[in-house]
C-alpha cells in the first residue's frame, strides 16, 4: 500500500485540528506510520469558512455520501456529532467496509450496541479514544495496557467545563451562575451548558469505559446522573474545613454481580491525586489488581488535544491496513461472546458518607431534632458545623456521617424536610475517602 486515503467528515473545531495535523504534521507522521496518509476529501456543510490550512489536493465537498462512496478511500474520520446524520453515516462507511473513527461519545454511549454489532459483523475496525478524555490515552490503556487486570475501579474528572466552574468557586467564592457565565466568555462552556453542567457528558463517556472495563453491554439510561448547579460558595468552603474539595466525579466500581456506574459532585480529601486536578483539565483514577492504581492526566478536550487522540487511531488503523490485519483488537476490550449484561447498581443500593447542609432556625433542640430523625434511619453522624451566618432567621448546619445507605439517607432527608426547624430543602454531597473503602 502506497498511501492511505482519509476522508474527513466534519471540519469544526476537532475537525479543523485533525486536517491541521495531517496537513502540518505528515513527514512526522508518515514516518512513524510507514506509508502517507492522504487527506483525501474533507465535508463541511460551510466550506466558505477561514480555517488557516491549505488544503493543497484536499477535495473540499458539502456532501458527505460523496466521500463514502468514492472506494478509493480507506478511512473514515467521523467529526460531525450529534446523533442522527452521524449514526448515519458511521453505519454507511461500515457496511461499505471502511473502518471509521469517531470522537463521538454521546452517539456511542446511546447507539454502541448498533454501531459496534454492525462493526463486529462487517469485520471492520472502530477507533474512538477521542470520545473519552481528549488527549488522555484511557481506551487505549484499558484495551490493551491492562488486559490482564480485572479492573476494581475508575474514578475521573471527565468534564473540564464542570471543573473549570468547580476550580473557580473554590479559589474565589464566586458564585455558579457568575463563574458559568465567565466560562461561556471564555469558550469554556456552551450557549446551552446543559450537556455539560448538568452531568450528561461525563455520563457518556463513563458509559462507555464501564463497557470496555467491565465487559457490559454499554447501558447510558442506568446510570445516576446529578450536575453541579446546587454546589454553592459556602458548601465548599465547608468541604475544606472538613478537609475535602469538591468535584464532579465519574465513579465506575465493580460489585462481583453488579457494577457502580454513578455520577455526581463529590468531596474528595485534599490529598487526593484527583483534589489537586484544576482548571479544565481531566484526570482518571483506574485501580487494578496487578497495578493497583494508575493516574492519567491531561487536556479533555479542544482542537489539538481531542486531535491527537484521533490521530493516534488514525495510526493505529493504518498500521492495521499495511499489515492485512483486521480485528485484531476486540471494539470493546472483550471478546463479542464474553460481553454479557452486567446490572448497574440502583443509587438507592449505594453505600457510602455524606455531607448535609441544612438551614435551621436559630433556636434550641435543632440539632437534637435533625440528628434524631438522621438515627431514626440507621445513619450515624461523624461531625458538625454549626455558624453563625444568619440568612433570614436561620443558620446553616452541615454534618458529615458515617457511612450510610442511600435509601435510608433518602427517607432521613424526607423527614427533616418535614421538621417545622428546617426553612429550606436539604442538600446532600457524597464523599470518597479512604477511610470508607470496604
Amino acid at each position: 500500500m502506497k498511501t492511505i486515503n482519509i476522508g474527513l467528515l466534519g471540519c469544526g473545531t476537532v475537525g479543523t485540528g485533525v486536517a491541521k495535523l495531517l496537513i502540518e504534521n505528515r513527514q512526522l507522521i508518515q514516518s512513524r506510520v510507514g506509508v502517507p496518509l492522504h487527506l483525501k476529501y474533507v465535508a463541511d456543510i460551510d466550506l466558505e469558512k477561514a480555517r488557516g490550512l491549505d488544503f493543497q489536493d484536499t477535495i473540499l465537498t458539502s456532501d458527505a455520501n460523496q466521500v463514502i462512496n468514492d472506494p478509493q478511500v480507506d478511512i473514515i474520520i467521523e467529526m460531525i456529532g450529534g446523533e442522527t446524520i452521524a449514526k448515519d453515516l458511521i453505519l454507511k462507511a461500515i457496511e461499505s467496509g471502511r473502518p471509521v473513527i469517531t470522537a463521538n461519545k454521546a452517539l456511542l454511549a446511546k447507539h454502541g450496541h448498533v454501531i459496534f454489532e454492525t462493526a463486529h459483523r462487517k469485520g471492520v475496525d472502530l477507533a474512538f479514544e477521542a470520545s473519552v478524555g481528549g488527549c488522555m490515552p484511557i481506551i487505549k490503556t484499558i484495551r490493551e495496557s491492562l488486559v490482564g487486570n480485572h479492573i476494581k475501579s475508575m474514578i475521573g474528572i471527565l468534564n473540564g467545563t464542570c471543573n473549570y466552574i468547580l476550580s473557580k468557586i473554590t479559589d474565589e467564592g464566586i458564585s455558579f451562575q457568575t463563574v458559568l457565565k465567565e466560562a461561556q466568555v471564555e469558550g469554556y462552556a456552551e450557549a446551552d451548558p446543559s450537556l455539560d453542567v448538568d452531568g450528561l457528558d461525563t455520563a457518556h463517556k463513563l458509559a462507555i469505559l464501564s463497557s470496555l472495563a467491565y465487559g457490559t453491554q454499554i447501558n447510558f439510561d442506568d446510570i445516576y446522573i446529578e450536575g453541579i448547579s446546587q454546589i454553592t460558595p459556602m458548601d465548599i468552603e465547608f468541604a475544606g474545613e472538613f478537609g475535602y474539595r469538591v468535584k464532579l466525579l465519574a465513579i465506575g466500581k465493580d460489585r462481583g454481580n453488579a457494577i457502580e456506574a454513578r455520577v455526581h459532585p463529590t468531596m474528595i480529601p485534599f490529598d487526593n491525586l484527583l483534589s489537586n486536578v484544576n482548571g479544565t483539565v481531566n484526570a482518571v483514577t483506574v485501580s487494578g489488581d496487578a497495578v493497583q492504581d494508575i493516574l492519567l492526566y491531561g487536556r479533555g478536550a479542544g482542537m489539538m488535544p481531542t486531535a491527537s487522540a484521533v490521530i493516534s487511531d488514525l495510526a493505529d488503523i493504518a498500521r492495521n491496513l499495511i499489515s492485512g490485519a483486521t480485528k485484531r483488537l476486540p471494539l470493546l476490550s472483550f471478546q463479542p461472546d464474553s460481553m454479557r449484561q452486567i446490572p448497574v447498581m440502583s443509587i438507592d443500593d449505594i453505600a457510602t458518607h455524606y455531607y448535609f447542609r441544612f438551614f435551621a432556625l436559630d433556636r434550641p433542640g435543632v440539632l437534637s431534632k435533625i440528628s434524631g430523625s438522621l438515627g431514626n434511619h440507621n445513619i450515624s453522624i461523624k461531625s458538625v458545623h454549626q455558624k453563625g451566618r444568619k440568612s433570614n432567621g436561620s443558620v446553616p448546619v452541615v454534618m458529615v456521617t458515617h457511612r450510610a445507605k442511600e435509601s435510608d439517607v433518602k427517607q432521613a432527608l424526607r423527614e427533616i424536610e418535614t421538621l417545622d426547624v428546617v426553612s429550606a430543602n436539604p442538600l446532600l454531597i457524597r464523599i470518597e475517602d479512604e477511610w470508607q473503602q470496604d
